[in-house]
């Protein structure tokens, strides 16, 4: 399956220059040329790769990488700054940057760190597939299968219930991320549902006892006041 990966450049002609180069390399672009955008972006869908300079408007490219760090979000991240942005550079590595390339660069030794980069994340990004026909959601060891409700572990299954797994499944692409009880109503139960928060916290108590008995791999943690956010632990290797 291609990989997809997001581009943050507001720069139009570096952001074509990439945009033709991933999709020649047989990945799948998507291009945002607002560090506020691309945020909104990365928390709604899950990407291999980000691509992310640093001198962007609407937010700079190290708030957005920050904001991705502290939500637990462990998509790579390749920086691009200008080449005397050495403090641009060491604060975008402290932050959880996983490489950087300096403007102007060869597309050749970007594609070569972007190989390594991939090569030691491997495992910690949600990948989705098809096996045998059949959609599943990976992350490492740890995979869920759409179409019979159940969350698979190396050698263990567990079926759930549909609004339990409906549940799981929206809290399993966005790890990390902290959810909304709203969110999850709207998703779950459809915008026209007539419930309370306590039907929402009653779904995820249960889902919460299945699943950190099935494996320790992930939790459900609440958190008071917002709503809840799915934690994968990162030894998952696959």
């Amino acid at each position: 399956m291609s990989q997809k990966v997001l581009i943050v450049e507001d720069e139009p002609t570096i952001s074509r220059l990439l945009s033709y180069n991933f999709k020649s390399a047989g990945f799948i672009p998507q291009t945002a040329d607002n560090g506020r955008v691309a945020l909104d972006i990365l928390l709604e869908e899950s990407f291999d790769l980000v691509i992310l300079d640093l001198m962007l408007p609407g937010m700079h490219g190290l708030e957005v990488l920050k904001n991705l760090r502290q939500r637990d979000i462990r998509t790579p991240v390749i920086i691009l700054t200008a080449h005397t942005d050495e403090d641009g550079i060491a604060n975008g590595l402290s932050n959880g940057a996983d490489d950087f390339m300096t403007k102007p660069f060869g597309v050749a030794e970007l594609f070569a760190r972007v190989t390594a980069v991939m090569r030691r994340t491997k495992g910690h990004v949600m990948q989705e597939e098809l096996l045998l026909g059949e959609k599943r959601i990976r992350y490492g060891d740890l995979a869920i299968y759409p179409e019979r409700h159940e969350i698979a572990y190396r050698q263990q299954s567990l079926t759930l219930r549909p609004k339990e797994f409906q549940i799981l499944q929206y809290l399993f692409k966005r790890p990390g991320v902290v959810v909304n009880r709203d969110d999850l109503m709207n998703m779950v139960w459809g915008y026209d549902a007539e419930l309370g928060e306590r039907t929402v916290d009653v779904h995820i108590n249960a889902l919460r006892r299945k699943i950190e008995s099935f494996s320790a791999v992930m939790r459900i943690e609440s958190i008071r006041g917002v709503g809840y956010k799915l934690v994968l632990n990162r030894s998952v290797e696959v």
